[in-house]
């Protein structure tokens, strides 16, 4: 038929050439597989990201690429101040690093890894089809892609998902975020910050980089039917309002799985991993660890099953090594709900959030140094009895609904 192409055959298709694409495609790669990796965009691509590198993303980036924190690609910081509606709760002038990238860079830096690693980069391209059950991937300039499994990796909005299961995440589940770029001042911007009252269910941030500085907002969707709002009135605690309506008109959002990951991340012989797969931390927001992490182990995995000549099990062993992620997720979502999920939450975030001890454990697990499975059951029951106290000191107001 005229217009039909040959499929070009590989062992591995990967969708989505961000951290969890770039990390699967490079594992894969290295251990020989032949990988097409296919974006929409060409690299650099702009991404809309806080681009706050923890210490866990450090530990991803040495083991899964090679790559340094090196003063061109980041500016670390150690300095944090932690805030409620503007009110300092809390500076700590010693925190683990963190260190502040640029999406678009950063992302392009880890798509070069996966190319040198040899994958074959498909990229722009536009995909007009995707069929699991090949799998198989169509593109809009008539190529066709087979492959014995596929790694979707393409967001949020993941077509992959979409292709499995008919939509990639229900609108009710997932955050929204807004963020703008603001130009470098001498003598401000030097720490980063993390207001926990900026946005309803959600926070807002300041984060310093090389060139610019990262102010952001994000949220429960549902819970912030204008995110714009909270948008400005933070914009407005840095810059005048003149200031903050000029930088207004390059405000980006985005829609962040936070918290509803899916159990099974994929079918058949397509897995998802990142973003994707919902792997975002739905307290601090941060998604890249956990995306180079699933991108890594999800890599692994279809190099054993196709290793063993039965690429019908990768997903099986991709689900038992990510169960530990998924756990570290659901942990989370429980201290998540703990703080925010009630109408008395301002209360117990503010209490929360002044003792030192809060503090600590929260920056240990900003760092890697520690995961949400390291709180035991007794400090979630001391954080819930404090939670109690706080309702029962929080002054009552007579009359009318409460």
């Amino acid at each position: 038929m005229e217009g039909l192409r040959m499929a070009e055959r590989f062992d591995l298709i990967v969708v989505g050439s961000g951290p969890a694409g770039s990390a699967a495609a490079t594992v894969a790669a290295r251990a020989g597989l032949r990988v097409a990796l296919v974006d929409k965009s060409a690299f650099p691509r702009d991404k809309l990201c806080g681009g706050a590198v923890t210490g866990r993303c450090v530990q991803y980036l040495d083991t899964i690429f090679g790559q340094q924190i090196t003063p061109g690609l980041f500016r670390t910081l150690t300095r944090l101040r932690l805030a409620y509606k503007g009110e300092t709760m809390g500076v700590i002038k010693d925190a683990p690093p963190l260190h502040m990238t640029m999406r678009r860079d950063f992302d392009a830096a880890l798509h070069r890894h996966a190319a040198a690693a040899g994958a074959q980069v498909f990229a722009p391209a536009r995909i007009t089809r995707i069929d699991p059950a090949a799998p198989r991937v169509e593109l809009a300039d008539g190529r066709v892609l087979e492959a014995a499994l596929l790694i979707g990796a393409d967001g949020c909005n993941s077509a992959t998902a979409r292709a499995l299961f008919g939509r990639p995440f229900d609108p009710a589940d997932v955050s929204f975020a807004l963020e703008v770029e603001l130009p470098r001042r001498k003598g401000q911007f030097r720490i980063t910050e993390i207001d926990l009252a900026a946005a309803n269910w959600g926070y807002g941030w300041v984060f310093p980089k090389n060139n610019s500085i990262t102010v952001g907002v994000g949220g429960m969707h549902l819970r912030n039917p204008d995110m714009k709002i909270h948008m400005r009135s933070y914009l407005e605690q840095f810059v005048s309002a003149q200031e903050a309506e000029t930088a207004m008109q390059g405000c980006k959002g985005a829609f962040l799985p936070a918290g509803v990951y899916r159990k099974v991340p994929g079918a058949g012989r397509v897995l998802l991993a990142g973003d994707a797969a919902g792997l975002v931390d739905p307290v601090t927001g941060e998604g890249i660890a956990w995306a180079m992490r699933s991108g890594q182990l999800a890599g692994d995995a279809c190099v054993a099953a196709l290793k063993a000549g039965n690429p019908d099990t990768a997903l099986r062993l991709y689900r038992q090594e990510l169960a530990y992620v998924q756990r570290e997720i659901d942990r989370a979502r429980q201290i998540q709900r703990l703080i925010f999920f009630s109408p008395q939450s301002a209360t117990v975030v503010r209490t929360l959030v002044r003792k030192p001890r809060i503090q600590r454990a929260f920056l240990h697990i900003l760092s890697g140094e520690r995961d949400y499975q390291d709180i035991s059951g007794k400090t979630l029951l001391n954080m819930s009895m404090q939670f109690g106290k706080s309702l029962l000191t929080r002054p009552r107001v007579s009359g009318g609904a409460q």
